[in-house]
């Protein structure tokens, strides 16, 4: 019995040690399936480098479509080449390109800059090697999915199609939106440009920065000082602030106007309802739409954050469930719609036409061919000055009489406001009513789809000669709770061109169209309400309008003497995207 064991054991042993040796060498020939070169380095055409890594198949003569990352992320290096290997996988070639000055490239590192000009020099010199095919495709999120909107700002033949998830447009979004600097892109300045790599001590270091702005809150000195409180010069702050306007610096980063005319290839983005810098990616679709309508341009988008998006959805949005159908595999879609063009594959199923939306609270999916054609009406409300139980008639009827509502902003009383308005938690119990203007309308006599992004137009005096904006729209539920639908927040004295600064007169009646805010599709149920919330923006979480005229980065607390007065005018108007 026990030599039995013994052989048993025996057996048992050689079997383990061969299990062993089997996945050890199925580890050295994974290893072995791939050529990997991890220190390419690419000239352009002005002399800098650009730091790349390319992965193949190994053992494989066919010429191939290259699948293009091009980004300023430089993180472990492990991670970039699995992505890579799943080119590979896929029947392509994987190349990650890291923006000019990253990794190994000596050169200074200027966010945005270079990217249009680099990324098609790193697409010339793909398409030249010898085991690419002619065609390239790109894909990414965020800054990446910038990138490849840079790409298209003077195309290259071989680039086919490009995939942006979430893409950023310098000064639409971050770190501006509709001419307001926000404070996000401050940290993020350190967090890509202090090395070759990620600063990932200064980038996860949230309480430096909040300290930070709050000590400028409370100082009140001007904007443009706010890297002498941290005590560490931002060099790239102090670029992007000096253009407040959309003008010539963030122009040439990207396709603008009549460049979209020359994109013709096709294009698959993806974007979130909460995604904070939504306006920028859906920025190129519309502008595609505007110059370039017979470019196939698609879009699935969906209830999604920021990174959300990027990973094809969360389960649950800033304490919302999220639908079961809105979660998607955007890694499969992505290389569905790769072998579309580049293989003459087969469509992606869920594109069922050019724009393709998840509708919360209804569980489906539904598309339409334009981002306007979402709607087939409109919701017009006036913001008027006649009591609604505690707050103020949301009505469709323009009153007869003009009259208004005063707001006065005294910016040395350092009390938050417009504070309210980013989407977390997305549905609460209460807003804040205690400054700005609540307006309600009644309730909704049946089921109503709100699709799209709501205008308007806020007809408003002031003392002064200008004012940020704060506007956001919920749905007040049967139950009493509040739906987070949308918000804009912008400056006045560029709201009729994003170009220029057109001051206000004081003292006059002026007309202030708003109409890039973040577009959503919500199904509102009979009974629900609609809410908008008008106020100032004044907060620690961008820079200050005083109102003086002046360039807003140099205004301080000493140009807080006098207040500012509002009258908010009851023909003001909002218009919310239905379908009916």
């Amino acid at each position: 019995m026990k030599t039995i064991l013994n052989f048993v054991f025996l057996i048992s042993m050689i079997s383990n040690t061969f299990s062993q040796q089997t996945r050890i060498a199925k580890s050295e020939d994974l290893k072995s399936a791939y050529d990997i070169q991890d220190s390419v380095m690419i000239k352009t055409r002005d002399g800098a480098f650009i730091s790349a890594m390319v992965v193949r198949k190994k053992g494989i003569s066919i010429l191939k479509p290259v699948i293009l990352q091009y980004t300023i992320y430089v993180r472990d290096k492990g991670r970039d080449i699995k992505s890579l290997k799943e080119a590979a996988d896929q029947d392509y070639i994987g190349v990650i390109a890291y923006s000019r000055g990253k990794r190994f490239s000596t050169d200074e590192i200027f966010p945005y800059e270079n990217e249009a000009s680099d990324a098609y020099d790193v697409i010339d010199w793909v398409s030249k090697q010898e085991w690419c095919n002619g065609s390239v495709a790109m894909y990414g999120g965020s800054y990446n999915g910038f990138t490849q909107w840079a790409a298209c700002k003077k195309m290259h033949p071989a680039l086919k199609t490009i995939v942006p998830y979430v893409a950023n447009r310098p000064g639409m979004g971050l770190p501006m939106e509709n001419n307001v600097f926000v404070n996000p892109n401050y940290e993020w300045s350190f967090y890509v440009g202090n090395n070759k790599y990620l600063d990932t001590v200064s980038g996860n270091d949230r309480q430096r920065f909040r300290k930070m702005q709050f000590k400028w809150w409370e100082t009140g000195v001007a904007y443009k000082k706010m890297d002498s409180i941290d005590g560490s010069p931002n060099r790239l702050f102090q670029r992007w602030i000096r253009h407040p306007a959309f003008d010539e610096y963030w122009q040439k980063m990207a396709p603008y106007k009549k460049e979209f005319t020359k994109i013709k290839i096709p294009v698959l983005a993806f974007d979130g309802y909460y995604n904070d810098s939504q306006n920028s990616g859906l920025y190129y679709v519309r502008e595609m739409q505007k110059y370039n309508p017979q470019t196939p341009v698609y879009v699935i988008i969906g209830p999604y954050g920021h990174f959300g998006t990027q990973v094809g959805g969360e389960l649950n949005l800033y304490d919302y469930k999220v639908d079961s159908t809105a979660i998607i595999n955007i890694k499969k879609i992505t290389y569905q719609w790769f072998d579309y063009v580049l293989k003459n594959g087969q469509k992606p199923a869920m594109l069922k036409d050019k724009i393709n939306y998840e509708v919360m609270g209804a569980n489906e999916w539904r598309s339409a061919p334009s981002i306007d054609k979402m709607n087939n009406g409109f919701l017009k409300f006036y913001l008027t000055d006649k009591k609604s139980g505690k707050y103020y008639s949301l009505n469709p009827k323009k009153p007869i009489k003009k009259s208004y509502l005063s707001q006065d902003i005294d910016f040395v009383n350092r009390q938050l406001q417009n504070n309210d308005y980013y989407p977390d938690p997305i549905i609460r119990k209460e807003i804040d009513t205690t400054n700005g203007y609540v307006f309600i309308s009644d309730p909704l006599k049946e089921p109503i789809l709100v699709n799209g992004s709501f205008l308007g137009e806020i007809k408003a005096g002031i003392n002064k000669k200008d004012l940020d904006i704060g506007i956001t729209l919920y749905e007040v539920m049967p139950n009493g709770e509040y739906f987070h639908l949308s918000y804009f927040v912008g400056r006045a004295s560029y709201a009729k061109d994003i170009t220029k600064r057109n001051l206000l007169k004081p003292n006059q009646i002026e007309s202030i169209p708003f109409s890039n805010t973040h577009l959503v599709s919500k199904q509102l149920s009979k009974g629900s309400r609609l809410v908008v919330v008008i106020n100032v923006n004044k907060n620690p979480f961008s820079e200050l309008n005083y109102g003086t005229g002046k360039e807003v980065i140099e205004e301080t607390i000493k140009d807080a003497k006098e207040p500012l007065k509002v009258k908010w005018y009851n023909d003001s108007f909002i218009k919310i995207p239905i379908w009916k």
